[in-house]
């Protein structure tokens, strides 16, 4: 059972254990805990199908409740990934992105099962956050034409000493 004080709990369309199987196979440190079936009908779940499940995401507890098609995700609210390199941002834009799921812009998808990630590479932030702003500047500009973060093309322009003539 969870025993966070606040746990993030995620609204699912009848997949929640499906999302739990699929996030906890994704991330190190990460497991399913508990899969909680309805003791009655309710306006969601049958009586014994999944209602809600409790997983941890790398290292953090999570609740994935099946609430019916009622309240889709939206980009309102997003989950970010620390990349440590782009062979992770690769792995993670594949993972999320495939199967149903979908690129957007600056670094941003959304998985099979709606839910909106942003895969950062360390890079970008160190970058955006320099000191010298012009080089966060063009770091920025840079990240702005992409989809999936191009390691490689973000120092490229940061240190570009064209874009400083």
């Amino acid at each position: 059972m969870v025993t966070e004080k606040i746990t993030p709990c995620l609204w699912f369309d009848g997949r929640a254990e499906e999302a739990a199987q699929f996030y906890t196979g994704l991330f190190p440190d990460s497991r399913i805990d508990a899969v909680h079936r309805s003791p009655a009908d309710n306006p969601s779940t049958n009586e014994g199908d999944v209602l809600f499940v409790e997983f941890t995401l790398s290292g953090r507890s999570f609740t994935g409740l099946n609430g019916g098609p009622l309240f889709p995700f939206t980009e309102a609210v997003s989950f970010q990934i620390d990349c440590a390199d782009q062979a992770e941002v690769d792995r993670y834009w594949a993972a999320l992105t495939g199967d149903g799921g979908s690129e957007s812009q600056c670094g941003w998808c959304k998985d099979r099962f709606g839910l909106s990630w942003q895969v950062v590479p360390r890079r970008l932030i160190e970058w955006m956050t320099s000191p010298d702003r012009a080089a966060a500047g063009r770091a920025m500009q840079a990240m702005m034409g992409m989809r999936k973060i191009d390691v490689a093309a973000i120092e490229a322009a940061a240190t570009s000493e064209t874009a400083n003539a």
